[in-house]
């Protein structure tokens, strides 16, 4: 599971930080999560094939959220894109966008597919034979949500070693891998842990964008392996939270803590900060195995 931010910062882009977008792959599958200001740039930048992008998903309708969009959709076209593109986001993004398409006689090359989120309620948004996409109710001052990305428990993993000594021949191994005893000539049945090891635990990914400190996600997104929970501000200008809607790094930390999470990223730093350390450094305070996203960055979690 790999994590490419290209951007983490809040409010408006500036010459070297860039807003929020992110590119998730899980099981071989790419996810474009957010598309801030400049994301094709960010993609163009971290050498991501724009042709492996099916599937968007914005998290609410603030411009540091979602105002790149037109502009990558506008692009693909441009790149003569013939895949199915599928776009995730609060109900209005159709609306948007259409227009702007309208407005500018700029149809797509492509299928262009909008699944519009109202329920306040989490809720399955995607669903293949390989990762399920569930959404994570947040509180903002628009209709928000975050996602979490979860993978199915894969196939389980061939003892070559087993399979040979017993003859199994290669036609039966995908029977195997799916968890099926096998029979021989005899009429020996040999249990399938003797020919098998246990498949890859699923891994797990929560996005908690813009939102403010709320302990009613902690259900939603429990044991997860990685949470990128958003941290606008440093604890000594707490106060800033309740009008706008947004959270600390501490309290980031303690969402990780409550909710059991292997790992916490922050992002979505205030550009009223001159260095990103202090929020890791207060976010440590209360749970160990924090991250600093940040423009560029790339993360590996097997």
């Amino acid at each position: 599971m790999n994590l490419t931010i290209l951007g983490c910062y809040a409010a408006t882009p500036r010459s070297l930080t860039n807003p929020t977008s992110q590119v998730l792959e899980m099981k071989n599958r790419m996810f474009l999560i957010d598309c801030g200001e400049g994301t094709q740039v960010q993609l163009r930048k971290n050498k991501i094939k724009f042709s492996r992008i099916n599937h968007i998903f914005i998290s609410h309708l603030h411009g540091d959220h979602f105002y790149g969009l037109i502009g990558l959709i506008s692009t693909f076209s441009l790149l003569g894109r013939q895949n199915d593109l599928h776009v995730y986001g609060p109900k209005g993004i159709k609306e948007v966008i259409l227009l702007l398409l309208k407005t500018s006689g700029s149809w797509t090359s492509y299928n262009l597919y909008f699944h519009e989120l109202d329920s306040k309620e989490s809720e399955v948004i995607f669903e293949d034979d390989k990762v399920i996409v569930s959404t994570i109710p947040l509180k903002h001052r628009v209709y928000t949500n975050g996602f979490l990305f979860q993978e199915k428990t894969g196939d389980r993993k061939l003892n070559l070693d087993a399979v040979n000594e017993y003859g199994i021949e290669t036609c039966y191994y995908n029977k195997v891998k799916s968890g099926s005893d096998m029979t021989l000539e005899d009429g020996k049945v040999i249990p399938n842990e003797l020919l098998t090891f246990d498949p890859y635990p699923p891994m797990s990914y929560a996005f908690c964008s813009d939102t403010l400190y709320d302990e009613t996600i902690v259900s939603l997104i429990r044991d997860v392996d990685v949470l990128y929970h958003e941290s606008t501000f440093l604890d000594i200008d707490e106060q800033y939270c309740e009008k706008t809607m947004h959270s600390t790094a501490k309290q980031a930390a303690e969402i990780a803590v409550k909710a059991n999470a292997k790992h916490l990223i922050l992002g979505h730093y205030s550009t009223r900060y001159g260095s990103i350390e202090p929020f890791k450094e207060e976010a440590q305070t209360v749970f160990e195995n924090v991250h600093l996203a940040d423009d560029s960055k790339v993360f590996e979690f097997n």
